[in-house]
């Protein structure tokens, strides 16, 4: 005799339909949201099941618009010679665009945010400078241990500093949220300096990576940060690849490079 299929237990309370009505987080769409939010404080929303206050919204809209745009990057490559080869799928071309964003480009705002955290339970409220140093020294000691680049600071075209952290950095200031986590992103990368022997500011993905733990959003989805506002990019570079369209001549211009040796 077979058993009978166990009942399903599927939940989801993020949103719920009917007739008349979308409900997000026990809010009306049509009569709360549209019109009245951003949609950098309804993605807030969603990543923290809770409304910001004003200063948490301007900080979070303005860590996405950090990211929006950084010109022709890998990512950017991907996504117009995607639409080359595939123009019926403007999706397909963002999405490609979008997987190369990990440990190397705009993911590192996951590695940051991560020892932030960690950071900001080990040291406690208002600890000393002198507790920042070391507990900077210990996050880089780590990476190092792993030969692994520590998330957040350096840049190739940012030196001596990053401008989108500074000013990410001075908002945070400004708006009067707790420092603890601005000074030790700033002392992880006085560390990475020393230890490298060259010098590392904090970029944007690490000041964002301070923006995540003061606004609350969980490290493990900090990345989402960066796949919201890049997606927003990504699009604007289709929209200038339809009025000026540069895939086929990069294609041709890599294609003759790589191949010139067997040529001459």
């Amino acid at each position: 005799m077979s058993r009978p299929a166990p009942a399903l237990d599927v939940r989801s309370d993020i949103c719920w339909s009917d007739e008349t009505s979308v409900t997000v987080l026990g809010r009306d769409l049509s009569t709360e949201l549209i019109g009245s939010v951003d949609l950098g404080t309804f993605a807030h929303l969603l990543l923290t099941e809770r409304m910001p206050s004003p200063a948490e919204a301007t900080l979070f809209n303005a860590a996405l618009v950090s990211l929006v745009e950084h010109g022709v990057t890998p990512n950017v490559l991907a996504t117009r010679m995607t639409y080359l080869g595939a123009p019926e799928s403007l999706q397909g071309a963002v999405a490609a665009g979008l997987l190369g964003l990990g440990t190397r480009f705009v993911g590192t705002i996951e590695g940051s945010a991560r020892y932030l955290a960690d950071g900001l339970d080990a040291l406690g409220p208002e600890p000393t400078d002198d507790a920042v140093r070391a507990e900077a020294a210990r996050i880089v000691a780590g990476f190092r241990e792993q030969r692994a680049h520590v998330p957040g600071v350096g840049h190739p075209v940012h030196t001596p500093i990053d401008p989108r952290a500074e000013a990410l950095l001075g908002l945070a200031d400004r708006l009067d949220f707790p420092s603890t986590a601005g000074r030790l992103v700033r002392a992880v990368a006085a560390a990475a300096s020393e230890a490298s022997g060259r010098h590392l500011p904090v970029n944007a993905t690490g000041a964002i990576g301070v923006c995540v733990v003061l606004l609350g959003v969980d490290w493990r989805i900090a990345r989402g940060m960066g796949v919201i506002a890049r997606t927003i990019g990504l699009v604007g570079h289709l929209r200038e690849e339809l009025a000026q369209p540069i895939a086929t001549t990069v294609w041709n211009v890599a294609d003759e490079s790589a191949s010139r040796h067997l040529r001459d």
